[in-house]
């Protein structure tokens, strides 16, 4: 049990009716969770309002209503609470509520388009490497030690996560890496937070279905900045052409790094194959087990919070050396037959061309690149005849197919790919929905030393039809069929 009060600081209040001094025994912004004694958020999400369940909420047993707007019956027995933004409030109410985890470990936010799952996860492995007990939230999973919980979003609710991180302070973790999507950020899903540092990887075209325009995006990426304290680090990526913006207007201390610019921490490619990266420092020579000029920012980041968090030096790019990356970014197997096939989350024009590039700098002679992609259906509609463009222009062969179409039909993601395409890119694809259909295919077609990648959906084990997931693994398909090839 909670006072109320007490979970109330720092929430801006517009108009109070009944009592606040009172007892609760849990924080909902879901009705069908609400037990007596809770308190109930209305949220006005993009499919649901909250607002419509006060009274279902109340009948369950909830005592507090926070709400933007006074329902037209008003329960004598309820307490209500009127906000400006229920969304800000139920993450400082949550926080509260939870004895504040946040400030108990040293929590560190990642934020960009691309690579905020690489990053936080090689921060995870490095510092249980030196020994910390760990907690990571990821788009993969999160993780409290050795314990993993799987991952349903990029960042949990404000509640979820509140709870999350108070299990990760009972477990005794010390530090906490965190991906900070833009949607976390723009739905006060990390508000009242307390960051001890965070990071930007880059910004590119993607989640404008949601946020409308790049620049809306751009800014909500660097108000996670803006709201850091002046005690936090600020490292942003200076070779990304917005990089510098997002520390204009921080408190924190600014850091930066870079392969090309002058900064904090610099890098210099030496070396980039399919065995992995040599690279150069802040002038000392080391190699990883990372692949790609794009990993080597990674890297390069993963190394500048290191040492922000005290860790010395040499210690950090030792251990660094020997860590391979998150699931399903970049993650290869080779056939018996030396067919090579890599799977990678790419699901963003800029992702999957850097992928693609990096491919193009791997390849020996004349090998073909096989890229089976498609599109998320009930997503972001102007990225997908850019990214089938970007996958004909660097690829031999490219199948467009089916990935997570949800509620659209597929043929209609698979028209809009193509629909933007050069002649050129035209005489390159073919159309097969089915993904396992696609992947079989791209097979078919290859010889040995040829190299396909399946693009889109990384660490993810399920396709999304209709409403209902059915188990869908890319690796475990490729595996499959290159063990039917090599029998």
């Amino acid at each position: 049990m909670k006072d109320l009060q007490s979970i109330l600081f720092g929430v801006s209040l517009r108009e109070v009716i009944g009592s606040t001094q009172l007892q609760v025994n849990d924080i909902q912004i879901d009705s069908r969770k609400i037990s007596s004694g809770c308190v109930f958020v209305a949220i006005k999400g993009a499919q649901v309002d909250g607002h419509a369940f006060i009274e279902t909420a109340i009948e369950k047993g909830a005592t507090v209503i926070v709400c933007e707007q006074l329902p037209t019956t008003i329960n004598s027995a309820i307490t209500y609470l009127v906000v400006e933004n229920a969304q800000e409030a139920v993450a400082i109410m949550a926080h509260q509520f939870y004895n504040e985890p946040s400030t108990k470990v040293k929590l560190v936010g990642v934020t960009g388009t691309n690579g905020k799952t690489t990053v936080a996860t090689l921060l995870f492995k490095l510092f249980s490497e030196f020994g910390y007990h760990c907690g990571l939230v990821s788009t993969v999973q999160n993780q409290i030690g050795e314990t993993i919980i799987p991952s349903t979003h990029t960042t949990p609710d404000a509640i979820q996560l509140n709870a999350l991180l108070n299990k990760m302070v009972e477990a005794g973790c010390t530090h906490v890496f965190m991906e900070c999507s833009s949607h976390a950020i723009h739905q006060h899903r990390i508000t009242g937070l307390q960051f001890v540092g965070g990071a930007f990887t880059n910004i590119t075209h993607d989640h404008l279905d949601y946020h409308q325009t790049f620049e809306a995006y751009l800014e909500v990426k660097k108000a996670f900045f803006d709201h850091l304290p002046s005690s936090a680090f600020a490292l942003s990526n200076l070779d990304d052409k917005n990089g510098a913006n997002m520390l204009l207007d921080t408190k924190a201390k600014k850091l930066t790094y870079a392969l090309h610019a002058p900064a904090n921490y610099k890098g210099k490619i030496l070396e980039n194959q399919l065995t992995g990266l040599v690279m150069l420092v802040n002038d000392k020579e080391v190699h990883c087990r990372l692949i790609g000029t794009f990993n080597a920012y990674n890297f390069l980041a993963v190394y500048g919070i290191a040492i922000q968090l005290g860790e010395p030096s040499e210690k950090v790019l030792i251990a660094l050396s020997a860590l391979t990356g998150a699931e399903g970014r970049f993650d290869y197997i080779i056939s018996a037959s030396n067919i090579i096939g890599i799977v990678d989350y790419a699901h963003t024009p800029d992702a999957l061309e850097n992928v693609l590039t990096t491919i193009a700098k791997l390849r020996k002679g004349d090998e073909d690149v096989i890229t089976v992609v498609g599109c998320g259906g009930d997503r972001d509609k102007t990225k997908r005849p850019i990214m089938a463009q970007v996958a004909c222009d660097l690829s031999t062969r490219v199948l467009l197919t089916s990935d997570n179409p949800r509620s659209e039909d597929p043929n209609d993601i698979l028209n809009d790919m193509e629909n933007g395409l050069t002649s050129a890119a035209k005489r390159k694809y073919i159309k097969i929905v089915d993904r396992r259909e696609a992947i079989k295919t791209a097979i078919s077609f290859a010889k040995a030393g040829d190299i396909i990648l399946v693009a889109g959906k990384g660490h993810e084990k399920y396709q999304e039809i209709k409403g209902v997931k059915t188990h869908f693994d890319d690796k475990e398909e490729l595996l499959n069929l290159f063990k039917e090839l090599d029998k």
